[in-house]
């Protein structure tokens, strides 16, 4: 006779459902986002000056009262050293900032491609150096404005650096540069009245210095 006692298969445990988790696709430009982390970093302090420079000439030609003009770089007076701090964003005449606008962009933005740590480091060296330069041995009676004297550090900071650092990256933009802009080095010297080869020859001196400079830190 059967016991009453034997053994009772146990229930089966339903079995856990089986999920597969399928990674989600990324959102679209995604894998976009570094690369235009990275344009805008190195664009966006160029952009930015631009901007500043074009707000400027607007606000001179808006309000003429004001006089912005007047400070620019008066050589050897003391009036004339606050120029050294506003003479490249102010501008005589629309042919005059049109002229600086895009060789003072395409600098920066290969300033900050050359090395992005230290650009506005060697940015503000050049601005202050060429300034004092040209404040220095500027004509008398002249006042000096515009941003040659910056858009000249900035050209001869990169191929200088080209030269001192012996990297791939800065001798490749010394040798775009110098291809691209090189013709602009022969307005060091005295040529027409109303230019300030005195602001392109300090430029140019002071991006060698800086150059220079920053190869020995």
């Amino acid at each position: 006779m059967p016991s009453d006692t034997g053994d009772c298969p146990a229930p089966r445990r339903p079995a856990r459902p089986h999920c597969t988790c399928n990674p989600m696709p990324d959102a679209p430009g995604a894998r976009d986002m570094p690369t235009r982390s990275r344009t805008l970093d190195t664009t966006t302090p160029a952009l930015t000056l631009v901007c500043v420079i074009w707000a400027i000439f607007a606000l001179e030609l808006l309000f003429p009262f004001l006089g912005l003009r007047r400070l620019g770089i008066h050589p050897r007076s003391i009036f004339g050293l606050v120029g050294i701090l506003f003479a490249p964003l102010l501008h005589a005449g629309l042919f005059h900032i049109a002229a600086n606008t895009v060789p003072l962009f395409v600098m920066l933005v290969l300033l900050q491609i050359q090395n992005s740590r230290r650009s506005m480091q060697t940015l503000a060296q050049i601005w202050l150096l060429s300034g004092l330069g040209t404040w220095l041995i500027g004509r008398s009676g002249s006042v000096h404005i515009g941003a040659s004297g910056l858009i000249y550090g900035l050209l001869s900071y990169l191929i200088a650096a080209g030269f001192y650092e012996r990297n791939w990256r800065s001798i490749a933009i010394g040798a775009v540069v110098l291809f691209s802009y090189g013709g602009l080095l022969w307005r060091i010297v005295p040529s027409y009245w109303f230019v300030s080869w005195e602001a392109h020859l300090c430029g140019a001196v002071s991006g060698v210095l800086v150059a220079s400079w920053l190869r020995r830190k």
